[in-house]
Formats: structure tokens, C-alpha cells, sequence
């Protein structure tokens, strides 16, 4: 396990000054109300979940909080030249969604984010809703949550698809939204079951029911990763429980042959 030092400082160096520069310029953009901010751990580690519709989610949420926070981000963003500074800088970790030493990379800068008592952001469905629906979240939040002890934290964010629908190449300016801070979902009881799959979904589970009742939207209980044309497209959020999936079924396949 990451100590919390090393290459994931390489994430957000740039923070403060980015910081300095974006806050200002997002609450004049746009009006942003911060509801629940007394759930929000005054210090110490905390997986912040939020629900996620807009492109421009990842950037309202570390603007209207009153502490630093890291999210992981899928790598394509360091392809395009527009995201390659702009998202490291803001402290996004890169995870590469087709799994293998890369994921497991990111998802260790993770544990090293709450290891040093600092906030995390991870979009527990994986990906970002086209349609404005909630859908079922995946079990990596909760991985985290219990290998570290951090509590989940849901979140709703309410606006941020108008601000921003999908596909629109720009936010429109002077828009209200709302980001509610839920209370905070604790672990502890569970920590000596971080593998236990029931207990993984049952902490998803109830993490999505507070995340549903702070955004209002439509739940749907089916993931948004889609498989086409036999490609299998997830977010991530599921590259452990993904994992894990797999060697689960490549034992029992095992053991019917």
C-alpha cells in the first residue's frame, strides 16, 4: 500500500494557484449554493460521492468546497491538449479504465490521498449520466472506503446539466446550482470485511439511496457501463470490483470443468 508520498504528489501541485485563479472566476460564472456544508469532515480523510451529469461537475465541486479535494479522472484527458495541465493541476488522478497495473496504480494514489488525512472524489457510477438518471453505483467507493476507513460521503449536485447539457462545447454563464453535502456513511463497523461482497454492495447501496435523495433524480437500478460491439466500456469506479468479478468467475469455471 502507497504511503501517501512519492509520484502522486506529482497530482496537484498546482492546486493552489489554480485554486486562486478558478474560484473567482466560477462564482462570478455562475451561482453556486453549498448546502450541508456542516457535513462535511472539518479534517481527516473522506471519499466524496457525488452524482455526475455535466462535464463541468469536476470543477464546480472543488470550487465550492472549503477543502482541497482530489478525484480520480479517466486518462484519456491527458490526450487532449485542453485537460492535459488544466485536470492534474487541479489535482485529478489519472486511471487508465481498461484495468490492469495502471488502475491498480491510481486506485493506490487513492488510498495515499485519505492516508494523509485529505478528501477524495470518486463518482460512484462509474461514468457520466447521458440521460440525467441515477444509476447504480459500483463497489470501488466502498473498496476504498474500507481498506482505508475513510467514511463515504454522498453528494448531490443539482444545476450542473443545465449549466452544461451534454454535448454542449461550453457552459452557459450565470446559472444557478446546488451542491448538497450528505452525512457522512460510516465504515468502521465493517473494516474487518473489506472482500465481503455483500457488505460491498450493501454500503453502495445505501450510498446511491442518500445520493438519490439529495439529487432528486430517477433511479435506474442497472450500471452505465454498456458493452459494444464486444468491447466492454466501464468507469472507474468498478476496476476492482470488476477484478474481483473476474477471478470469481474463472474459479467456478474451474472448478465445473
Amino acid at each position: 500500500m502507497s504511503d501517501g508520498g512519492g509520484d502522486e504528489r506529482q497530482y496537484g501541485k498546482l492546486y493552489p494557484v489554480a485554486r486562486a485563479v478558478l474560484v473567482p472566476v466560477f462564482r462570478a460564472g455562475w451561482r453556486i449554493h453549498l448546502l450541508g456544508a456542516g457535513n462535511l469532515p472539518v479534517s481527516g480523510p473522506a471519499i466524496l460521492c457525488p452524482n455526475h451529469t455535466s462535464v463541468i461537475d469536476s470543477f464546480l465541486l472543488p470550487t465550492a468546497l472549503p477543502r482541497r479535494i482530489t478525484f480520480v479522472g479517466k486518462a484519456e484527458y491527458l490526450d487532449d491538449w485542453k485537460t492535459r495541465h488544466l485536470f492534474p493541476a487541479l489535482g485529478m488522478i489519472p486511471i487508465d479504465r481498461a484495468g490492469g497495473d495502471a488502475s491498480k496504480r491510481a486506485l493506490d494514489a487513492a488510498a495515499g490521498v485519505l492516508q494523509r488525512g485529505e478528501l477524495f472524489g470518486i463518482y460512484p457510477e462509474g461514468t457520466r449520466s447521458r440521460d440525467g438518471k441515477l444509476r447504480k453505483g459500483h463497489t470501488g467507493p466502498a473498496r476504498l472506503a474500507l481498506r482505508t476507513g475513510a467514511p463515504l460521503v454522498p453528494v448531490g449536485m443539482v444545476g450542473t446539466r443545465d449549466i452544461q447539457p451534454p454535448g454542449a462545447r461550453a457552459p452557459r454563464p450565470f446559472r444557478p446550482c446546488e451542491i448538497r453535502i450528505g452525512r457522512p456513511i460510516d465504515v468502521t463497523r465493517y473494516v474487518d470485511r473489506p472482500d465481503d461482497r455483500l457488505v460491498l454492495r450493501q454500503l453502495t447501496d445505501e450510498l446511491m439511496y442518500e445520493v438519490r435523495e439529495l439529487s432528486g433524480q430517477e433511479y435506474v437500478d442497472e450500471y452505465a457501463a454498456r458493452i459494444k460491439s464486444g468491447e466492454v466500456t466501464i468507469g472507474s469506479g468498478d476496476l476492482e470490483e470488476l477484478g474481483a468479478q473476474l477471478e470469481e468467475d474463472a474459479a467456478l469455471a474451474r472448478k465445473a470443468s
